[in-house]
């Protein structure tokens, strides 16, 4: 590893590398013993020259940054007493100074499972502070090869990474990946509803399941073969029947066969696997790995997993799970469950799997993935995350959105739950939906369920109603693609995270700091998951709202929101809180049953609000080909422009643009091109405030005058009040009451008295809302 020798301190038994002006690496090895190579955690050091200044006495150090002012006592083992900072930062009253091992705000990072969690839990530490720093410490991990075998440290010592960034969190977050590597970009199937269950599935079983998705109309990307996909019971000489790489052929009779109808249904695959007890005798692949390793084959000599041990690393992937990958397995669910001992101490057995089974499958795939368990800092290499083993509640529910939001902080931003949870819990079909609903709009959709009967997540296995509201929200999730698929693209290539946590873009308001469950969902969304049961007289559900300064759009109603508030905000079962921020620009796929999640759409439905110029940049790659739809609103001036640039051979050869302009007076929309129009129809829906603009197929390029693109209120308050009454389980004659008061008055103030003077709290909070959205 290169790093610059120009930006080291170095003495005895320390060395201080200024990698930026707000990141600086602290060393202290007794031995003066100081480490260049990459880490488990540490890839690169090479940032470039820093700017700083060094004060030196014979006691004393002083390195001075734009940013922090860092004092230490030469020589002095780094304790509170000999290292401390001063952040050029005024975020606290009393201090802005860091001591060595003091935390401070830390806005925290993940944990590496959920098993037996039933709500929340504790989380480490991320790499961002409200108090302006935080702190890396990678004394612990081991060194990287340079043929990417893990190596112990000589000796014991100090290294850790001192992050001064104030409260730029992305700034932050971006440098700590060029410091640790880059997320990977994700194949665009891994984007889409994921199907899993932990089931005794025959082939004939789960293709026709497949197919009755299809028939419903619910697009699915991924099959999950839980562990049953084996052999599970075995000779009882062998142990347990957890492990296992042998198909069962009593199941599976052709797994060839199997895997290639499941990919003609455009669906990836993943196998499910406990590798805790190595290759045993009774595996096919047995004699290979006997043969190779050299084992006794006549007393059945297993071959013990060992990943620190290269020769068996090396038959595990060309003997074990190569076969199975020709015949059609795409990628590997590592379910590591036996904690963090190996045979090198201090070795976490789940990282060298996670590093090792990533680096395998993309030497044969650019795009693989893996679906492992979190092992530390770095583990954003190796996506995607597997949170464990979800208890079903409602408390496992309400914690999720808050460490997937925190997860972010230590750059891990692609978490796959359980959606609807695992195990254990109980039944309640509100809860299930608002889990599914949380898992539409959150990075991995990925619907799981135990072996239990009563547990399985198919909608139809839920009343009517429910099984129809689920079943719109799958198809939102595909809709959600093309947004997906570019903030996947910003991610690998910026360090922009998909989900972040509310004070990423509002650090000084101090309201976004108390809104754990809230977060930006992309650059254009905002997102509230309903995490709690529903109001039973009221038959809706209540969520904490903050809106930042602004214009809000909710994203099911289109109803406008004015910002700057905390609002109780109210939703029945069928939809919950998205608000698109003023100017949004959402692309979709206007046809999500028909694409499959390999496919690109044949048409984008783009979403526009109105209030603010914007830009956004859509991303689709193909066979190792990239096209960039771009499309801008210029507010002031009036003016659209849509272009599209690159491999446009990728794309379906009728590619179409649908433009909807939202929440909005009838849009005047003019071709401005030279050329012929190129405006196929336009309709306005005066209902919704929707105006639509279909454009001619294949119209790559696409400029126009936009007349009366004005923000207006699309549902009137009337109706809104209304059906808050009907669903209300109150009696008739309060019913009666509050309508007559309502339908009769235009009168803001008369209405907020009448309503504060209920008694029932929550009907007045609900009401409440309906008020603020009409002013």
């Amino acid at each position: 590893m290169t790093e610059a020798k120009n930006n080291q301190v170095i003495g005895e038994k320390y060395r201080f590398t200024i990698l930026t002006d707000r990141m600086i690496r602290m060393e202290y090895n007794e031995q003066g013993d100081f480490l260049d190579a990459p880490t488990q955690v540490v890839v690169n050091r090479n940032f470039g020259e820093a700017d700083f200044k060094v004060n030196e006495t014979d006691s004393d150090l002083e390195i001075i940054t734009g940013a922090v002012h860092l004092y230490y006592k030469k020589g002095e083992k780094f304790t509170e007493h000999t290292l401390f900072a001063d952040v050029k930062y005024s975020f606290s009253v009393f201090s802005n100074r860091w001591y060595y091992g003091h935390v401070g705000e830390n806005l925290l990072g993940t944990l590496r499972t959920l098993d037996g969690v039933d709500g929340d839990a504790k989380l480490d530490n991320g790499i961002l502070g409200k108090s302006g720093y935080a702190t890396l410490d990678d004394s612990n991990s081991f060194l990287l090869s340079d043929d990417d075998e893990p190596l112990p440290r000589s000796s014991q010592g100090t290294d850790i990474y001192l992050f001064a960034y104030g409260r730029s969190y992305l700034d932050a977050l971006k440098d700590f990946f060029k410091l640790t590597g880059e997320t990977p970009l994700l194949p665009r199937y891994a984007l889409g509803n994921w199907w899993s269950r932990y089931w005794k599935y025959d082939e004939e079983g789960y293709l026709a399941l497949m197919d009755k998705f299809h028939a419903k109309k619910v697009p699915l990307s991924v099959s999950v073969i839980d562990m049953d996909w084996h052999l599970t019971e075995v000779p009882s000489r062998f142990g347990s029947g957890w492990t296992g790489y042998t198909w069962n052929k009593t199941l599976f009779p052709d797994p060839e066969r199997f895997l290639k109808a499941l990919h003609d249904r455009g669906l990836a695959v993943t196998l499910n696997v406990h590798p805790a007890d190595g290759i045993r005798a009774f595996e096919e692949c047995y004699p290979r790995v006997a043969e190779r390793l050299g084992l006794d084959v006549t007393a059945e000599e297993p071959a013990i997993f060992d990943f620190t041990d290269t020769s068996f690393r090396e038959v595990y992937f060309e003997e074990v799970h190569r076969p199975l990958e020709k015949e059609g397995t795409d990628f590997w669910w590592i379910d590591w469950q036996q904690g963090t001992t190996s045979s090198k101490a201090g070795l976490d057995p789940l990282w060298q799997l996670n590093h090792f089974h990533f680096e395998d499958i993309r030497k044969n795939d650019p795009l693989g993935i893996i679906l492992s368990r979190y092992a530390g800092p770095g583990s954003h290499r190796y996506p995607i995350g597997f949170s464990g083993d979800a208890i079903i509640s409602w408390k496992s529910l309400d914690f999720q959105p808050y460490m997937t939001a925190t997860a972010s902080n230590v750059g891990y931003a692609w978490w796959s739950h359980d959606i609807g949870g695992h195990m254990l819990g109980y039944k309640d079909e509100e809860l299930s939906l608002r889990w599914l609903q949380f898992g539409v709009f959150s990075p991995i959709n990925r619907l799981h369920s135990s072996s239990s009967a009563f547990t399985s997540k198919e909608p139809w296995e839920y009343n009517f109603v429910v099984e129809n509201i689920m079943e719109d929200f799958l198809r939102l999730r595909h809709a959600f693609l093309p947004y997906l698929y570019s903030k996947n693209v910003s991610l690998h290539e910026q360090g922009i995270p998909l989900i972040k946590p509310m004070y990423y873009d509002y650090p000084e308001d101090e309201a976004a700091y108390h809104v754990p469950n809230e977060y930006l969902f992309g650059d254009q969304l905002l997102v509230l998951p309903i995490t709690k049961p529903s109001n039973k007289t009221l038959e809706l559900s209540k969520a904490n709202l903050w809106l930042p300064e602004g214009d809000w759009y909710d994203f099911f109603s289109s109803d406008h929101y004015v910002g700057g508030t905390q609002l109780a905000i109210y939703r029945p079962i069928e939809k919950m809180p998205v608000f698109a921020k003023s100017g949004a620009i959402i692309p979709l796929d206007a046809d999500p049953v028909a694409t499959k999640a390999t496919e690109l759409p044949e048409t984008i439905e783009w979403r526009i609000y109105p209030g603010e110029s914007n830009q956004f940049k859509l991303v689709e790659d193909k066979d190792g080909q990239r096209v960039e739809t771009s499309l801008s609103i210029d507010e002031e001036r009036g003016q659209l422009e849509l272009i599209t640039e690159g491999a446009t051979e990728i794309l379906p050869a009728k590619r179409n643009h649908v433009l909807k302009f939202m929440s909005s007076t009838a849009v005047k929309v003019t071709n401005s091109d030279d050329n012929d129009s190129k405006i196929a129809e336009i309709t306005y829906d005066s209902e919704h405030k929707v105006t639509e603009v279909t454009l001619v197929p294949s119209a790559f390029s696409f400029n126009a005058d936009l007349v009366d693109f004005q923000a207006v209120k699309v549902t009137d308050g009337l109706g809104t009040y209304q059906e808050i009454l009907k669903r209300a389980n109150i009696e008739n004659q309060l019913k009666d009451y509050l309508w007559d008061r309502i339908s009769h008055t235009d009168d803001r103030d008369k209405l907020f008295n009448v309503f504060n003077r209920l008694d029932d709290r929550e009907l007045a909070s609900a009401l409440f809302e309906v008020l603020y959205t009409q002013k």
